[in-house]
């Protein structure tokens, strides 16, 4: 038997990602039931939080806001129950894009040129300053939701107007298309190890929703294509960009190249995807560890502090 006791998995929640949600929940449930523990679904959409009393561990399967952002964090630790992933500070820094980025670039990560967009702004300027094309997005949703692609010049406003729809804080960020990469991290303190780097190449324009979870033509590549140097110098960095903001116990980074072969840090997750189509679960595989013994080694590291 494991000393896990009783475990919450929290799933579905109020996010717009409320569906990956479920979807993320429902695998880890079954791969926590599969290993003999005593795992129950929980949907804070659909329970008062004062129910988890009487719950030994949590797993937190939400993403987005109420779930990824430091409150639900908050309310375990009031609760004394240790709960999987980065705690309250780290879990509203990663939903934050615009304060990682702050982050990263006083610690001297390379992070893409960007603007922050408001109704006032002077849109043509901006297109100017960082060039075509630019990526619009709220910055405290995942999943792709609400990001725009700016091809065009003066439609830009049209893009900071669907990302407003989600967020006041809106970011325009320079488009650098040399291919899109992500580092998976697990582990606590000095056992923080990053996995192998997945890229990732979508059959749409870009990996927007639906190439990440509704279509099977995306491709995901690892090993890489980097050469083995570039690979650890960019895991080196995934683990300080994880550090910064105070992460533990696992998440992801993404990063960008452009043509040259130089990265830019675009942000973290605190919360990964654990759906069939999630990249965590891919890059721990590479390594030797599958799906269930994934799910496990993040309950393992479950913390309340």
């Amino acid at each position: 038997m494991n000393d896990f006791g009783r475990v919450a998995v929290l799933l579905g929640g109020t996010s717009a990602e409320r569906e990956v949600s479920l979807n993320s929940g429902s695998r880890v449930l079954a791969a926590l039931l599969g290993q003999g523990i005593d795992a129950h679904a929980f949907d804070p959409a659909e329970q008062p939080l004062d129910a988890l009393k009487g719950y030994d561990r949590a797993f937190v399967a939400l993403h987005g806001r109420h779930g990824e952002d430091g409150t639900i964090q908050g309310a375990l630790e009031l609760m004394h129950i240790p709960y999987t992933g980065s705690g309250v500070m780290a879990s509203a820094l990663g939903m934050d894009k615009f304060r990682t980025k702050l982050l990263w670039q006083a610690a001297g990560l390379p992070v893409p040129d960007y603007a922050l967009l408001t109704a006032d702004s002077d849109f043509a300027d901006v297109e100017e300053e960082l060039g075509l094309p630019i990526f619009v997005k709220p910055a405290h949703e995942g999943s792709s939701i609400g990001i725009s692609k700016v091809k065009e010049r003066e439609t830009l406003h049209l893009a900071y107007a669907e990302a407003a729809k989600y967020d006041p804080l809106v970011i325009a960020e320079k488009g650098v298309m040399g291919g899109e990469y992500t580092v998976g991290i697990i582990g606590c303190g000095a056992d923080m190890m990053a996995l192998p780097i997945i890229k990732i190449e979508p059959a749409t324009e870009w990996y927007d929703y639906e190439a990440k979870y509704n279509r099977d033509d995306t491709r995901y590549m690892c090993p890489c294509g980097l050469s083995e140097d570039k690979e650890m110098e960019i895991r080196r960095g995934a683990l300080e960009a994880f550090r910064i903001i105070g992460g533990r116990g696992w998440g992801r980074v993404d990063f960008l190249m452009d043509e040259e072969g130089n990265h830019y840090f675009l942000e973290v997750n605190t919360a990964p995807g654990m759906t069939d189509h999630s990249l965590v679960p891919m890059a721990a595989r590479v390594a030797g560890m599958e799906y269930p013994a994934l799910v496990r080694r993040v309950l393992e590291l479950a913390a309340n502090d």
